[in-house]
């Protein structure tokens, strides 16, 4: 998702047993945890958790859509949906948000509708809260990442951001966050940098910075989302997935030592989320876009070793071919591994498309009940995990 959604520069871009296994509260921090280590760390994620059972099939679908809407009052449309337990969450942007009071109040009228669901977990309610110019909600984190990145102490300072976010969204209601960026940027003003999104050019570093915002954040019961997998760094200042296909050509070498490299120290801190880019990577799949790919979804779970929920980008973004609708496309990305589609047009319209789609995809066994299932159970520890 590109930047420009930001008010500062313009408009753009289920239960059974769950509840213990998944989260613990820490004390001085309720921070978001797991009973079980992680094998990269000691950090980790929550636990898969049982499908709700008794759903329908359009109702385990809704579990893998998020849903998006015009303006400051979210639609009738939308809270029979979240009632008949058929939407995950929402996301905001800053046409959506007057203040944090208003967000608040927005975000209890969500939460009301929800508790007549059949699912009874909270929704996933997020936005873009990077830090500097990418920022929904005024207030913290004041910093880009590239301005954390040349801090006299760029951990402290990625620490406080990651607490200023968390403490930001929680008090506006929401509970997920789809920031850090790790794009590991090339050169000056390229499409990562030209917004200061990116803690800089030293993999170890992004990963470090990344894994310090992600810690402190998920300490605030937040849920934080590393993106863009497998990485934007290479992307020329022209080259933004929001408005047409984009390519990046660098070797699996480079991609897996460069590019990746920040996601391993992002697992190892317990991101609760991976967002993967639009853009194609002709070194793991020459035809389809990473969140398309089944291929850069295993080399994510195998390679990096991520075992939590897997979120694509905006599923209207212009990389992806324009004779593939809606419903195509997610039941693509559904097939290819993601578990929660993000449908950002502002439409209540285009997360039904989706719901719909992954509901006859599901019913004709298109995409088979087992791993639909392990999706939906991935999404049942996370939204468990932020209770």
């Amino acid at each position: 998702m590109d930047a420009s959604d930001s008010p500062h520069i313009g408009r753009r871009t289920v239960l059974a047993g769950a509840g213990a296994a998944v989260a613990a509260l820490v004390v001085g921090g309720r921070a978001l945890a797991s009973s079980t280590p992680s094998p990269a760390s000691t950090s980790a994620y929550p636990q898969a958790a049982a499908v709700p059972k008794g759903l329908t099939e359009r109702q385990l679908a809704g579990q893998r859509v998020i849903y998006s809407y015009p303006g400051h009052t979210p639609p009738a449309s939308l809270l029979r949906k979240i009632a008949a337990g058929e939407v995950a969450g929402v996301i905001f942007f800053a046409e959506n948000i007057t203040s944090a009071g208003q967000m608040a109040a927005v975000a209890k009228q969500l939460e009301k509708a929800n508790r007549s669901s059949p699912v009874r977990l909270p929704l996933l309610l997020m936005t873009d809260q990077e830090g500097g110019e990418v920022r929904r909600l005024p207030g913290a984190p004041a910093l880009s990442e590239k301005r954390i990145g040349l801090a006299s102490d760029p951990v402290a300072a990625a620490k406080a951001a990651g607490t200023g976010a968390g403490k930001n969204l929680a008090g506006a209601g929401m509970n997920l966050n789809l920031a850090p960026v790790l794009d590991v940027y090339r050169t000056t003003g390229d499409f990562t940098d030209q917004a200061q999104r990116s803690y800089g050019r030293n993999a170890a570093q992004v990963g470090k910075l990344g894994a310090a915002f992600i810690t402190a954040q998920q300490h605030t019961v937040v849920a934080a989302t590393a993106k863009h997998f497998p990485g934007l760094g290479a992307a020329s200042a022209h080259q933004n997935t929001d408005l047409g296909p984009v390519t990046l050509t660098q070797s699996l070498t480079t991609l897996r030592n460069v590019d990746e490299a920040p996601y391993k120290q992002a697992v190892a801190a317990g991101t609760k989320l991976v967002m993967l880019s639009w853009a194609v990577y002709p070194a793991l799949d020459a035809k389809h876009p990473a969140g398309l790919s089944a291929a850069v979804v295993k080399e994510l779970r195998t390679h990096v070793g991520f075992k939590g929920v897997t979120i694509t980008d905006a599923l209207e973004a212009k990389a992806i071919s324009h004779t593939l609708t809606t419903a195509q496309r997610a039941v693509l990305a559904a097939e290819a591994g993601m578990d929660l589609l993000l449908c950002s047009s502002r439409e209540v319209s285009q997360g039904e498309s989706a719901v719909t789609a992954l509901t006859t995809a599901l019913h004709h066994n298109t995409l088979p009940a087992t791993p639909f299932h392990e999706a939906v159970s991935r999404l049942t520890a996370l939204r468990a995990a932020l209770r």
